[in-house]
């Protein structure tokens, strides 16, 4: 090979032919092509060194394999295949691995020909003894809706049991606080500190308190005091690292910390001592902090209340069983309000989209799919946290010392250019691309504003933007127009914000064992857990899928209302009215005629009739397929809606083209490409219109009149989500 222009690092990505591409870790570094004889032993994320040089008479860098830094999969997910009993074989059939898995099962499981598997990997790919693994765990039948979060959990390798040394030193602590062991901490038990949280959340992270004061508000924000229990060099903390959140599927969690922390010690519960961590803040009447203070507390959460019953606080109808705290409330309410304003002054981006909530019944069956409701109360904590954040980010920069930040890059010019070229399309012709963009992409938001297409356009800013990350470089968050910021409000879900509370106690607190961390440790850090967050998205993505693959499974051969939610050269994405579940239309299957895609004006035009297809436009679809194990919804339009003026009628299935699609086919695997949520509202098996149709942007005061019931319906994430870690309005990925 030629003597190498550089050497780079970073990950592999297989391609099914065999050839693969670097995705090198420095952004401003081009992706670089390795040849397929190059890519043996390789599988898809390991981390890798390349060596690599320019291509004859072409601008494509071409690289060499020098080492696998790092492999990506310990473990794997696949269908035995049994060759003699106790051997078989796992297919490579996501062709990521680069091989077939020959595998040993080990002492005491039963394991059957075709039962699905997770197997520990023992030699890779480029071993001379081979691809080779031992299974260690059953996960049964695949078609068992029971199973759906199991085989997420082992698909993307998160670990959901404790040890038997974690479990042990959990049993040491002491079922509830006593408060004579917390008489060195402030005592804040005599204030009126309440939680806010949904229905069903039983890890109480935070609690809150606001009054009024002369120069504007007095704003405390306690923390669940993880780092008092959970101590470096333990089996606990180990744990809680390798996992690096808790992981949320409907009805189940995989949690950070055993359910004895999680759920009992250092959750805020009602009317019980616990030990925090506090943030006490002042601002003033415009929302600027003016002071904050951060100690050690014991606290009484004087209510447990739900974002239902805030509501109604809001909304002036009290529950006779949260009078007590009924102030308070309304106090926080007047200060969000401040809050909101100013940040969106500054250009924070406004992208409160809804999210889905999947009702599953006994045996994980789904049942119903419906759209939560965000209420104002929903705003109202999450303004509480995200100033709490902010105050501790500003923290570390008055003290000048390492740490960990939780950072948001501007995008880049590729991401904004296909945006500018999408708002063309809808007729929003201002330049987005240059200067202020974070102002100018929030008055393109209020354009779209109470319009059709508000939550495509909101979809697409959001697909724009970069993932948010964590890292020691503080360089600010883009989406929410803060300078500085981090994670400090959910220690319970997040060992970021545990990090953060031992960074601020090795300052406050330099007696206690607390230390500070070096710029090294806290770049390892923000890259794992980074990742860590990644990957519990994907799992959640993914058993979010399987369910509503498994829902819309009864309507196959049922027509539906939807709109065009993406348009790309293979194809398009329609998403349901009356169940908010998108499908993909294959190119070939859109009609008779051939469809090209005009990369200009993003839309699909037949060449023949000029008939085209766009972002936004209505159409009749039927549900022709459903792939419950790759969690992929299929549609094909009815086709009367595209042949208006054509000598042909609509598509009969005599005609063969229904008929081809009865066999079905399977999407693209980068099916959320275009980052199309799927937001579902309540309606008949019959597909009628007597479901929740989604309306435009919510106000504060849209929320009145809603009943109590409806009131308190919402997502399971809704509470993890609550303080910008991934929360809708800028992702959850991306926040």
């Amino acid at each position: 090979m030629k003597r190498p222009l550089k050497v780079l690092e970073g990950s592999v990505k297989r391609h099914p032919d065999g050839f693969g591409f670097l995705i090198p870790d420095h952004p401003d570094e081009p992706d670089v092509y390795i040849p397929r004889h190059n890519m043996d032993g390789i599988m898809s994320n390991d981390r890798v060194e390349v060596n690599v040089t320019k291509e004859k008479g072409g601008d494509r860098f071409r690289g060499e394999v020098t080492r696998v830094i790092s492999r990506s999969l310990k473990r794997v997910m696949g269908q035995f295949i049994e060759h003699r009993p106790g051997y078989g074989t796992l297919f490579d059939k996501s062709f990521g691995w680069g091989a077939d898995l020959k595998v040993e099962v080990s002492q005491g499981l039963q394991v059957k020909d075709k039962d699905w598997v997770a197997a520990e990997i023992l030699t890779y790919p480029d071993s001379s003894k081979g691809f080779t693994g031992k299974v260690i765990a059953l996960i049964g039948d695949m078609q068992d809706p029971q199973n759906d979060s199991l085989r997420a959990l082992h698909t993307h390798a998160i670990p959901f049991e404790f040890s038997k040394a974690t479990l042990a030193e959990t049993d040491k602590f002491e079922d509830e606080v006593d408060p004579k062991k917390f008489s060195d901490r402030r005592d804040l038990t005599s204030i009126n500190l309440i939680t806010i949280d949904g229905v069903t959340a039983k890890d109480f992270d935070d609690a809150i308190y606001v009054e009024s004061t002369r120069e504007g508000f007095r704003l405390v924000v306690a923390i669940a005091d993880v780092s008092h229990y959970v101590k470096e060099g333990t089996s606990l903390d180990d744990e809680a690292l390798e996992r690096g959140n808790s992981t949320y599927f409907p009805n189940f969690v995989a949690p950070m910390l055993p359910e004895k922390l999680s759920n009992g010690l250092c959750s805020l519960k009602p009317h019980v001592y616990r030990a925090a961590f506090v943030a006490d803040m002042n601002l003033g009447f415009d929302g600027a902090l003016v002071k904050s203070e951060f100690y050690e507390a014991l606290i009484q959460s004087k209510a447990r209340v739900t974002y239902g019953e805030a509501q109604e606080v809001i909304d002036g109808s009290t529950p006779e069983k949260i009078k007590h705290v009924e102030k308070e409330i309304l106090q926080a309410k007047d200060l969000a309000k401040i809050l909101m304003a100013k940040r969106f002054r500054e250009g924070a981006l406004d992208l409160d989209l809804p999210e889905t909530e999947i009702e599953l019944d006994e045996a994980g069956f789904p049942v119903d799919i419906l759209q939560s409701e965000r209420l104002f109360s929903h705003r109202l904590i999450e303004e509480m946290m995200l100033t709490a954040n902010v105050a501790v980010a500003k923290f570390f920069g008055e003290k000048q010392i390492e740490a960990l930040y939780r950072i948001h890059d501007e995008p880049k010019g590729e991401a904004i250019e296909n945006l500018q070229n999408y708002l063309n399309a809808f007729g929003y012709n201002q330049n987005v691309k240059a200067g202020a963009l974070q102002k100018k992409l929030s008055k393109a938001l209020e354009h779209f504003q109470g319009h059709p297409k508000e939550t495509i356009v909101s979809t697409l800013v959001l697909r724009s933007l970069a993932q948010a990350k964590y890292s020691a470089d503080n360089v600010g968050h883009f989406g929410l127009a803060f300078e500085d910021y981090t994670h400090f409000t959910s220690p319970i879900r997040r060992y970021s914000d545990l990090v953060v509370h031992r960074l601020m106690k090795a300052i406050l607190y330099p007696k206690k064992g607390y230390r500070l961390l070096g710029q090294g440790e806290l770049d390892t850090l923000g890259t794992m857990l980074s990742a860590c967050e990644q990957r519990s998205v994907k799992a959640e993505r993914q058993v979010k899928a399987i369910k509503k693959a498994r829902f819309m499974a009864k309507f196959i051969g049922e027509q539906f209302e939807g709109i065009v939610t993406s348009v790309a050269k293979f194809g398009v994405f329609v998403q349901l009215r009356q169940y908010d579940v998108d499908g993909l239309i294959k190119l070939d299957l859109l009609g008779p005629g051939r469809y090209e895609f005009d990369p200009e004006l993003l839309i699909l035009v037949e060449r023949r009739t000029k008939e085209t297809i766009e972002i936004g436009q209505t159409m009749k679809i039927q549900v022709v397929r459903v792939d419950i194990e790759a969690g992929q919804v299929d549609f094909m339009p009815v086709r009367s809606q595209l042949e208006k003026g054509s000598s042909e009628g609509p598509e009969t299935e005599e005609d063969g083209r229904f008929e081809n699609t009865q066999v079905g086919f399977k999407g693209p695997k980068g099916k959320d490409l275009f980052g199309v949520r799927q937001y579902v509202s309540k309606g008949s098996a019959e597909g009628k219109k007597s479901g929740r149709k989604r309306g435009g942007k919510k106000s504060e005061s849209s929320h009145k009149g809603h009943s109590k019931n409806k009131s308190n319906k919402k997502h399971r994430s809704s509470s993890k989500n609550r303080d910008g870690a991934g929360k809708k309005r800028v992702s959850r990925s991306r926040k």
